[in-house]
């Protein structure tokens, strides 16, 4: 049998009902066959039969519902039981809300926004206007259901957002941070007190609830900054690093922590939510109460999640899933016990994150275990069941629209000026204070939890609620345009930089001086990075200046923000992601190893961004701290030999990251393709074809040269005699696809004064290093064989060659060549193809030069020469043709 909303069973009994008659009706019905199916109920009369079955105060019987259905076949309709009905509005949940996230991402919006406006569409102010939909997709009685789940992953949720939160990174940010934060909460705090006063004598029912609990709620709701959605503006709008972002993250853990325990304090006063009045002893149990519970967790199970915690460190292999339940069972524990205290569960699981060390291994698997499920299924649920309960018609008329205009107006002005001053106080720009006020003014979870409580209280009715949740969407939903538009920091470039490593050599002030940035994914890339750095260290008196960065993708998960308060508290830019490994131990006697030798300077750094804008990141460190090239790791890494070897591919989106660095390097840029470097670099060889990318390649290994471990070999491949005669001509192909055919620049370059140039740049490397570095010449009709040849061979640790965007004539003719890695250039490709099997390492580096930024995929034409002088620039179509 489906399960029966109750007014149901109202309409079977036409006679006048008493709170006394309703619960003998109710059991005798459940113990009937004869039921009155739900679809005999007649619609005229169901809105009344509500309404008497809510004043007569009958709570509505959930075990009665069924959970699962007999299917279709026998009659049953899934959409009449709980757990059906829960799939399909999770699901319809989730899709709205991605599908406005995927509108609102050129906006940079945060994603709690799409997944509020998804709630409100679903809701009674757009959709569920529709009767039919309401009562057969959000029916009232599949509430609490769904309530139930969203609020398990609020408490889960909570307990991440504690774990995000370091109270040892809050006692080190200073007194600018927290006077700035003291003063963002106290002065909207304090406007609030006007804004409820005015909202109890103009909106109707306002001022039944008590005026102390009024005040707290509103009060909260105008003054609370949302941590972690406020983290990832910072990182959208690349500020994380910047004065203002440091400052903006430390006053909002400040924020967060005097949030709670507001919203702790307003949860006391509003005691069981009947809008009765109470005896103030009550609130100041349940607060006494509150104390001694976060002082026990403090005292006595922080100690205990220490223990649990070393226990589970990587030197002992594996972690026990015994810990890891016992954790889980924990957050549940901890939410029940501030739940009879008459707190909401959601701060027990909040301090019991507090008390999970933030060092270590363990916090890092308990994030692997649960944020993903958490914050990518059940927190949606929340958000959306906000949505559900906002209506947006309940704001009737132009007096209840100017309450919206007040409310947030007062929200924004007190925020921004409160934040706003004080900075100035400090000594802060007008711009960088401005810009700190708007983004303080954020809100998000924190807000949304605070005005679902009040509600839940029966604190703000309807109208209200309405109106706080429309100025959360507004305050937040404006704050990235409005800094974007008012804060941009300063990127200038500096005229001293070297863009490419010939302008070292040409200058003697900064001669043989080397300004290294090399990105890593992870532990993965550091002993390819290593091995190669050491390469081309030079034994002279000048220093290498080597700087790090370790790129991590900015997602919605919580261990994003928590890599930004590790990178700040050890200067270290890696994350442990394994299982198992003195990982950091590693690292850090590496780079230290690497200091003390005295010509090699570290610095390490984090980029934490959306994989679409990393490269905005490193693209900058590098204009600032004046490289002279970038070092990048491919996408993929081979890892054994021969048919033993294995692929670790860390997706195509760091692959789009190298192209997009290509493409927008204020200097050169080298991309290590790593078949096992690990063991150094002690045999390297240069292949070297022509052209500029191909001269940057002979200038590195110039610089490997001077290692005495390193051999070196050059070898110059020449055309046949004979061949000369026979021309290519490349003309830009707007129909072939960048991603499937090489690109070569559509700059016109002089053939004759290239080949003059490349002859000088040989002529000068075997003079200087004429009985170090073997030199070798090949003339060959497939230089195809021979370079898979060399890379095959086993002879060469690292294969150093250009990236070929003008290419030489021999280049030229694998342009029509399908390529598997277009971004590595003809040659690099042909050697990092995974069908080849190279055994050699190889580094494709690509010279900096601004004629060279436009490049296409081009068509290949050869001819003779007497046929090239005829075509160049030809074909009658206006394009550029390339003569090679």
């Amino acid at each position: 049998m489906p399960p029966y909303h109750a007014t149901t069973f109202l309409c079977a009994y036409k006679f006048p009902l008493s709170s006394s008659h309703v619960p003998l009706i109710f059991s005798n019905l459940f113990k009937k066959k004869n039921h009155l199916p739900f679809f005999l109920l007649d619609e005229q009369i169901r809105p009344n039969l509500e309404l008497v079955f809510i004043q007569n105060k009958m709570g509505f019987n959930i075990t009665s519902i069924k959970t699962s259905s007999n299917g279709a076949w026998q009659g049953d309709n899934p959409l009449n039981f709980a757990f059906p009905l829960l799939i399909v509005q999770t699901t319809l949940i989730l899709v709205l809300s991605r599908f406005l996230a995927f509108l609102l991402k050129p906006l940079r919006q945060p994603k709690v926004i799409a997944e509020i406006v998804g709630g409100i569409l679903l809701g009674p102010s757009a959709f569920g206007r529709n009767e039919d939909y309401m009562h057969r997709i959000f029916p009232s009685w599949s509430m609490p259901v769904l309530e139930t789940v969203a609020s398990i992953g609020l408490l889960f949720f909570l307990f991440l957002v504690g774990l995000e939160l370091d109270l040892t990174s809050i006692r080190r940010s200073g007194r600018k941070a927290f006077g700035i934060a003291f003063c963002g909460i106290s002065l909207p705090f304090i406007c609030g007190f006007g804004v409820a006063f005015i909202l109890r004598k103009t909106v109707d029912g306002a001022d039944k609830v008590g005026y102390g609990q009024f005040i707290v709620f509103m009060g909260v709701a105008l003054s609370i900054t949302a941590f972690p959605v406020l983290a990832r503006i910072l990182a959208e709008l690349k500020l994380l690093t910047t004065q203002v972002g440091e400052i903006a993250m430390a006053s909002a853990a400040f924020n967060d922590v005097a949030a709670w325990i507001l919203l702790a304090l307003a949860v006391a006063i509003a005691g069981n939510g009947s809008g009765q009045q109470k005896s103030p002893l009550i609130s100041i149990w349940i607060l006494l109460s509150g104390m001694a519970f976060v002082i026990f967790m403090m005292v006595l199970i922080r100690p205990a999640m220490k223990w649990v915690a070393h226990r589970c460190s990587p030197e002992r292999d594996i972690i026990d899933e015994a810990y890891i339940c016992l954790t889980l069972g924990g957050v549940m524990v901890s939410g029940f016990i501030t739940d009879l205290i008459g707190i909401h569960a959601i701060f027990g699981a909040f301090i019991f994150g507090l008390t999970i060390p933030k060092e270590g291994d363990f916090a890092e698997k308990l994030i692997e275990r649960i944020e993903d499920f958490v914050t990518g299924l059940l927190l949606p649920l929340y958000f959306a069941s906000s949505g559900l309960k906002t209506d947006v018609a309940k704001i009737k008329g132009g007096e209840a629209w100017g309450l919206l205009a007040l409310v947030v107006t007062t929200a924004c002005a007190g925020k921004i000026i409160g934040t706003f001053a004080v900075a100035l106080m400090f000594g802060m720009a007008i711009r960088e204070s401005l810009a700190l006020g708007i983004l303080m003014n954020t809100k998000g979870l924190v807000e949304l939890i605070v005005l679902n409580i009040g509600k839940e209280k029966k604190v703000l009715n309807d109208e209200i609620f309405a109106i706080l949740v429309l100025m959360a969407l507004f305050t937040t939903f404006i704050t990235t345009p409005a800094v974007m538009a008012i804060y941009k920091p300063a990127r200038g470039s500096s005229v001293l930089t070297h863009r490419k490593l010939r302008d070292l050599t040409n200058t003697d002030e900064s001669k043989d001086q080397l300004r290294v940035l090399a990105c890593l994914h992870g532990i993965s890339n550091v002993p390819s990075i290593i091995s190669l750095i050491e390469s081309t260290r030079s034994t002279k008196k000048s220093q290498l200046k080597l700087f790090i960065m370790h790129l991590v993708e900015l997602t919605e998960r919580s261990s994003s923000i928590i890599m930004v308060h590790r990178a700040r508290k050890n200067g270290l830019p890696f994350i442990n992601r394994l299982r198992r490994g003195d990982w950091q131990d590693r690292i850090t006697g590496a780079f230290q190893a690497y200091s003390q030798l005295g010509r090699v300077s570290v610095r390490p750094s984090t980029a934490i961004s959306a994989l679409s804008t990393i490269h905005e990141d490193i693209c900058h460190v590098a204009e600032t701290k004046r490289v002279t090239m970038i070092i990048l790791p491919f996408h993929k890494q081979w890892r054994g030999q021969g048919d033993l070897q294995v692929i670790d591919n860390v997706g195509h989106g760091w692959r789009l990251v190298n192209q997009r660095v290509l493409k927008n390097a204020p200097c050169s840029v080298a991309i290590l393709v790593d078949c096992g470097l690990d063991n150094g670099a002690q045999r390297v060889c240069i292949l070297f074809f022509g052209g500029p990318d191909d001269r940057e390649a002979l200038e590195l290994s110039g610089r490997i040269a001077e290692h005495p471990a390193v051999k070196v070999s050059v070898v110059r491949f020449i055309e046949k005699d004979g061949l000369q005669s026979h021309g290519v001509v490349l003309k830009p192909s707007a129909s072939k696809c960048a991603e499937k055919y090489y690109s070569f620049s559509t700059a016109h370059i002089n053939t004759e004064k290239e080949k003059e140039l490349d002859d000088a740049v040989v002529e000068e490397f075997r003079s200087k290093w004429d009985g170090m570095v073997e030199y070798i010449e090949k003339t060959s009709s497939n230089i195809v064989e021979e370079v898979l040849g060399l890379g095959q061979s086993g002879d060469y640790d690292l294969i150093v060659v250009g990236k070929g965007r003008f290419p030489s004539r021999m280049v030229a003719k694998l342009a029509d060549r399908q390529a598997e890695h277009a971004e590595l250039g003809p040659i690099g490709d042909l050697l990092a193809s995974s069908s080849h099997r190279v055994t050699s390492s190889v580094l494709v580096i690509q010279q900096h030069d601004t004629v060279h930024a436009e490049e296409m995929p081009v068509a290949k034409v050869e001819q003779n020469e007497h046929d090239m002088v005829k075509g160049d620039g030809d074909a009658g179509t206006g394009e550029i043709s390339k003569v090679v």
